[in-house]
């Protein structure tokens, strides 16, 4: 498992043209990546912040999901409209 948390901060007045777009970036990649195992997309109340919490089957999953044309369409898209962007990623601690 392959864990990515993101946080956008939007600029402001531009939460209503972004939203639409980051959840069908989030539904594509549910729909059309077997590997995408789990994509939440999450909105502080009263806040101009996005955050989002997507699980992939493994690393491979992740690049693949990078590479895919509706994330680098959906990357151009919105890069006007993101004042901070903050990704981490996190392999799953086997026991």
């Amino acid at each position: 498992m392959y864990a990515v948390t993101v946080t956008f901060r939007i600029k402001p007045g531009r939460m209503d043209a972004f939203l639409p777009l980051m959840l069908a970036n989030a539904r594509t990649s549910l729909a059309e990546e077997p590997g995408c195992l789990q994509f939440d997309v999450c909105r502080a109340p009263g806040e101009d912040v996005v955050f989002l919490y997507e699980i992939y089957a493994d690393r491979a999953a992740f690049d693949a999901h990078l590479a895919s044309a509706h994330f680098k369409a959906f990357d151009v898209e919105v890069a006007a409209m993101v004042e901070d962007k903050r990704v981490a990623l996190f392999e799953e601690v086997l026991r």
